[in-house]
């Protein structure tokens, strides 16, 4: 977390700080990141930045918290389009009103995916509370669809979770790794195209891959 001087500075300063770190992050990820690049791009010293923070990670981890905090707000505002939403709705409305998210802070987005999809480093030791965090959250939508009637309560909650976990990490990593090829990001996602295949991702965790019985019976 940052020192209370960085959270004492004014804010056009602090902000020149986050500005630089996210650009950093998103240009170069975080092991290629570079402390020195940070300072000379937000116009402070290294000494100031050492003032601040204890090392990249510690900055890095203030950019998932500022990211968790605008997220939290912009959720605020937005509500499912039906109070009957089973848990793959619900779901797909969340998956779905993220990538609305996304789009809003695409350059903070970009650099904290980048470190923690392309690098990999989301199941990694450094960030384990913040991965905690979001299983805890779905684990909660799961068990209050179950109170709901909404999903078998047979149904292995720490196993659903683990499914809808890695499959939001995969679509994460399928939205980062084709829009970073793009020209314009922001036009990509928001296309039919882009969302007709997030919608299949979201088909396959619902469905599975095996036929259904309908389709069996209409071949005899």
């Amino acid at each position: 977390m940052p020192k209370q001087t960085f959270l004492n500075l004014p804010e056009e300063k602090r902000q020149a700080v986050i500005d630089a770190a996210i650009d950093e992050f998103a240009d170069y990820g975080f092991e290629a990141s570079s402390i020195n690049r940070i300072v000379a791009n937000s116009g402070i010293s290294k000494g100031s930045f050492y003032q601040y923070f204890e090392d990249k990670m510690d900055v890095f981890k203030y950019l998932m918290d500022v990211l968790a905090n605008e997220k939290t707000e912009y959720y605020k505002g937005k509500h499912p389009p039906s109070t009957n939403l089973d848990t793959f709705e619900y779901f797909r409305w969340m998956i779905k009103t993220g990538m609305e998210f996304n789009s809003s802070y695409p350059r903070l987005v970009q650099a904290v995916s980048r470190v923690l999809l392309a690098e990999g480093l989301y199941y990694g030791k450094d960030f384990i509370e913040y991965h905690k965090m979001a299983t805890d959250g779905i684990s909660m939508m799961v068990k209050q669809a179950m109170e709901n009637g909404e999903v078998d309560p047979s149904v292995d909650v720490e196993l659903a979770v683990i499914i809808m976990d890695t499959w939001t990490y995969a679509i994460n990593t399928y939205i980062l790794n084709e829009g970073m090829k793009q020209r314009d990001v922001m036009k990509w996602l928001r296309s039919a195209k882009t969302q007709e295949k997030i919608d299949k991702f979201l088909y396959v965790m619902e469905y599975g891959l095996r036929k259904t019985e309908s389709q069996f019976v209409s071949r005899n």
